[in-house]
Parts: structure tokens; C-alpha cells; sequence
């Protein structure tokens, strides 16, 4: 499988400012006085060596991931970044239809307000198919485009799939395969729901928008079970420990926890994602370097990896 992230950010888009650009480009010119730059052939290797956090951006749209299994595309949520990866599909598609599975965590404004903006959807010969298990998932999309709201209804390509919340997705929901998708209950206000995508051996969890409130290994393991063994997790952090304390009943999560969750499953590579609006790339790869010194603690042979999830990342499984 392959997994390709258009769509980081939690609760709000937020673009690079102009302030923070300046910040990196200051940086960036002050490392390169450090260094002695005056090559032009050696820029290339230069900017590779610098931090993560000055030559790369988490990315500012919320949240849409697309998973490629097989000849199966699954796109996660519905956020702003749908609408870049609609584009990169019309290119990759050419004059050929395109054939889609948009599965829907929860309704909240930050995974589905880029539905409006999907261009493959406005185009009859194609086929969108959109799951998810809240109630009238259909009417709150079409809602979300009434004329009040935007000028155009929701697109006619669109097929609605309405899940049955105690069972998951068999291969019979998609044309090709094998692929099988389950999901699970997640504790956020409103409902909110992961999933499990499984491929010719290999598994991704997408479980964003969950808060673990009690860490009992009872509590746990039902989503322990669900992450068991998978191959990536897709893990919502958008808070640290504090904050969780602070902000409890908001629905979201901390790298520690997913640390300590990725763990106990055996996971073998975790991704944190949706990324608190006010946070900038040098708290967010900060949090990140915090997490990898947390796991050495708990188990410093894991081979586990952790990683932050930024926009256009591309990872095989």
C-alpha cells in the first residue's frame, strides 16, 4: 500500500504566514554564514542538512490522506486537502474515469469542508463512493451545500454507503482487491469512527479525532486490538500531555499516549497528525523529538518509528 497525506492540520486550515516564512529564510541564511556557504553546488546538500522544522512545513490544510491499495483508492476524510488531491487525480487519470472510496471519520467542519472543492466529483463519468456509519451521513453532506451555505449542490457523481456501526467493511464494498476496511467507535463529541485497511498482508490504522481518557490497559484494549500489529497507525496528537489535562472532553489525543498505544500493539510505524492550528513547525517537531525520547525510556530496543505527518509525505507499506 502506499499512503500520501494532502491534509495535516486539526480543527482549522492554517497557512504558513508571512512571519513564519521570514523566520525560516532568516534561519536558513544565518546556518549558511555559519557554514561558509559560498558554493552554488553545494546549496542541494546544504538545505538537506538543515533542521526539519526550517526547510519543511506540516502543511497548513486539514485533514485527507489517500491510500493506493492495489488498484483500490481510499481517501480519508474530506478536509481542505481533498482539493489538491482531486487535481492530482484529474492529472493521473487523463481522459480515463476515476473510481474512488472517500470513507468519513465524523461530519465536523474540518473533514468535510473540502467536498465543495472536488473537482472529480462534479464530473458525471466518474464514481465517488462515500462511507461512513453516523445517521443521514448523506443529508449532512447535502446540507453542508445548500444555497445558504455554498452555490453549488453536492455533485452527481457521488454514491453514499451508510455503514452498519457494529460491523466493518467487507471486500464486497469495492470493485477490486482484495481490500477489507474495519472501523471502531472513537471518543469524540458527536461520534467519531477509525478504521483498519488491510491489503495483501499490510495494515493501516487511521484513527484521528479520539481522546483516551483512561489509561487502563481494560480501557485500552479495544483499541489496542484495533492498531494490533499494523504496519502504520495514523494517530491524532494534537495535544500535549497538559493541554489533554486542560482541554478534557475535546476529543483529541498526545503523542505520549500514541507511543504507549503503539507499543502494547506492536505497531510497527506511527504518524501523528492533526496538528493543533496554533502550533508552528518548530513546537511540532519539537513535540516529535519529545515523543522519540519518551519511547528510548519505555523501551529503548523498539524498533518503532514515529514520525509527524506533513503534507505531501509518501510512504510505502
Amino acid at each position: 500500500m502506499k499512503i500520501r497525506f494532502w491534509g495535516v492540520r486539526g480543527s482549522l486550515a492554517t497557512p504558513l504566514s508571512n512571519i513564519s516564512l521570514k523566520e525560516k529564510i532568516t534561519t536558513s541564511l544565518e546556518l549558511a554564514v555559519e557554514a561558509g556557504l559560498s558554493d552554488k553546488e553545494a546549496v542541494a546538500d546544504f538545505f538537506k542538512a538543515l533542521p526539519e522544522h526550517v526547510r519543511l512545513t506540516a502543511g497548513g490544510n486539514t485533514t485527507c490522506l489517500e491510500i493506493i491499495a492495489g488498484d483500490t483508492c481510499l481517501i480519508m476524510d474530506a478536509g481542505t486537502g481533498i482539493r489538491p488531491l482531486g487535481l492530482d487525480l484529474m492529472q493521473r487519470a487523463g481522459k480515463n474515469p476515476i473510481n474512488a472510496h472517500i470513507m468519513i471519520s465524523h461530519t465536523h467542519w474540518d473533514h468535510i469542508c473540502g467536498l465543495p472543492f472536488f473537482i472529480p466529483a462534479f464530473i458525471p463519468t466518474n464514481s465517488i463512493t462515500i462511507y461512513g456509519s453516523h445517521p443521514d451521513l448523506e443529508g449532512r453532506l447535502r446540507h453542508q451545500q445548500d444555497y445558504e451555505f455554498f452555490p453549488v449542490p453536492l455533485a452527481p457523481a457521488y454514491k453514499f454507503v451508510q455503514l452498519d456501526r457494529s460491523e466493518g467493511l467487507s471486500t464486497a464494498g469495492f470493485d477490486s482487491g482484495p481490500v477489507s476496511v474495519e472501523t471502531i467507535p472513537l471518543n469524540h463529541p458527536g461520534g467519531c469512527y477509525g478504521y483498519r485497511v488491510a491489503h495483501d498482508g499490510k495494515v493501516v490504522v487511521f484513527a484521528t479525532d479520539s481522546e483516551y481518557k483512561d489509561p487502563s490497559s481494560e480501557a485500552l484494549k479495544p483499541y489496542v486490538d484495533f492498531f494490533k500489529d499494523a504496519d502504520a497507525v495514523i494517530f491524532d496528537a494534537q495535544y500535549s500531555i497538559e493541554e489533554n489535562v486542560e482541554k478534557e472532553d475535546w476529543g483529541h489525543s498526545n503523542m505520549f499516549t500514541g507511543v504507549d498505544m503503539a507499543l502494547e500493539a506492536g505497531v510497527k510505524r506511527m504518524l501523528f497528525t492533526h496538528h493543533e492550528p496554533v502550533n508552528e513547525d518548530l513546537r511540532l517537531w519539537d513535540n516529535l523529538e519529545q515523543a522519540k525520547r519518551y519511547l528510548a525510556l519505555q523501551d529503548h530496543a523498539s524498533d518503532l518509528q514515529l514520525e509527524l505527518a506533513v503534507e505531501g509525505l509518501i510512504i510505502d507499506i
